[in-house]
């Protein structure tokens, strides 16, 4: 299948997401101008991803994926990165001392610049413009010139996620992460949730038992200093994709060297489809988003067509139902894919399907409902025999006020007061570690 494939044979597929740019000549200079540039990943990270995504697949570890709906450019700045870091590194910090198993890390970060919509228009006093779709496509103010997909903003992207890779790994190599020091990751608003006393007492313990370890030991662990990081954004916007797609020395295949992992959409699944196209040529891990409405046997020959090889560790099916279609929907889909023997990771995203319109009109979504989902996801796996192996988050290391729910309460009416996500919203960072240590109570019942 491969033979006939190259980075651009998608383009002379059907192409859903992906609006038209005004200018094919500036477009055609700064496509040629990204396949220029330097690497953002390599493919010895690709690899060591895919292995270790084999490994949640059996069931021996536990993959966190997590991050902003839509990065922005302009919050492309330290301290945005440094909380959303922590608060990958602290939820995982509790997903390991409470399951005891390896956590897999992997961020919705360094170029999730790009959304899906459901309409290419809307009308703002009384013109029609673009939608938004994500700062790499074009502008979030609601101007007709804002609005218009400018082919320059993809080398924008291409460095703003340079430059939050490099923050990034210098912050997991440099002792950031050191668990002699994990008091460094305290943010103060945790101090009022009903789990702080639990945290508190996990850091204690988690630092009595590295200290113990270190004085029976002649040597200092470097494990405990550094940990391994790894960058995942949807393949939306197929010009940036493939253009940073390529060959690299002395090994067979084709790499996407912009992310360690990408991941298929819920609306861009066509079989037939430029997506679909574009990412059955690729050796990174691939995500696919499986949720209504969709078709079990449709959903098999896509992972067929993505993975005709059974490569381990090469799909993640990303489910994501809703609360109320999970228990009707999700049992055959897991039955099919065993039947069938094919080698997946399942992950749970219950935010995409839980979201709602407030009284005033802002799109939330409900802490409950995305709990519902996960206990749901976790109960129909343990009852298939399967491994429910990962969860997927829209989170923010920042205090937003964006989903209702959780310890504190937060209601419509206090949505308003820091409400800042581009696109759809976030889980802040106290909820995310409240649903880290329910997420690991729900994996405690089923597996251990």
């Amino acid at each position: 299948m491969k033979t006939t494939w190259t980075p651009t044979t998608w383009q002379e597929k059907e192409i859903k997401q992906l609006p038209a740019y005004p200018d094919p000549e500036k477009l055609s200079d700064s496509y040629e101008t990204l396949k220029k540039l330097p690497p953002l990943v390599t493919s010895w990270e690709i690899e060591s991803l895919k292995a270790k995504l084999a490994d949640v697949a059996e069931g021996k570890s536990f993959l966190l994926q997590g991050g902003d709906c839509a990065e922005s450019f302009e919050l492309t700045t330290s301290p945005k990165i440094v909380n959303m870091l922590k608060v990958l590194l602290q939820t995982s910090f509790i997903l390991i001392h409470e399951m005891g198993v390896p956590v897999l890390r992997v961020g919705r970060i360094a170029g999730q610049y790009a959304k899906p919509r459901s309409k290419d228009f809307e009308t703002v006093e009384g013109k029609e413009i673009h939608n938004y779709r994500g700062d790499l496509i074009n502008k979030f103010e609601p101007s007709e010139e804002a609005r218009l997909p400018d082919p320059e903003r993809l080398i924008e992207g291409y460095h703003k996620a340079g430059l939050t890779l490099n923050f990034l790994r210098a912050l997991s190599d440099e002792g950031f992460a050191d668990l002699n020091h994990p008091e460094q990751w305290e943010l103060n608003f945790m101090l009022n949730n009903q789990y702080y006393q639990e945290y508190e007492a996990m850091v204690q313990s988690i630092t009595k038992a590295v200290r113990f370890m270190e004085t029976i030991s002649p040597e200092k662990f470097s494990s405990i200093q550094r940990v391994d990081f790894f960058t995942s954004h949807e393949a939306l916007n197929l010009y940036y994709d493939s253009a940073q797609t390529r060959k690299v020395p002395r090994k067979p295949g084709f790499f996407n060297l912009s992310a360690h992992m990408v991941w298929l959409g819920n609306r861009t699944r066509d079989l037939d489809g430029g997506h679909v196209e574009y990412l059955r040529g690729i050796e990174n891990p691939i995500g696919i988003k499986v949720g209504p409405p969709f078709e079990i046997d449709e959903t098999l020959r896509l992972i067929e067509k993505l993975n005709p090889n059974h490569e381990e560790g090469k799909i993640v099916l990303i489910t994501r139902f809703g609360k109320d279609n999970i228990e009707k929907q999700m049992p055959g889909l897991i039955q099919a894919v065993k039947r069938e023997g094919f080698p997946v990771i399942w992950s749970s995203d219950p935010m995409h399907g839980n979201t709602f319109s407030a009284s005033n009109n802002l799109k939330t979504r409900n802490f409950d409902h995305i709990l519902e989902e996960i206990k749901s996801a976790f109960a129909i796996h343990r009852a298939e025999g399967s491994y429910l192996g990962g969860v997927h988050l829209e989170l923010t290391g920042d205090n937003v006020t964006e989903c209702v729910g959780g310890a504190n309460g937060l209601t419509e009416t206090g949505l308003d007061q820091n409400y800042e996500t581009f696109c759809d919203p976030r889980l802040n960072y106290e909820q995310s570690l409240e649903m880290a240590f329910l997420v690991a109570k729900e994996w405690k019942q089923s597996y251990l």
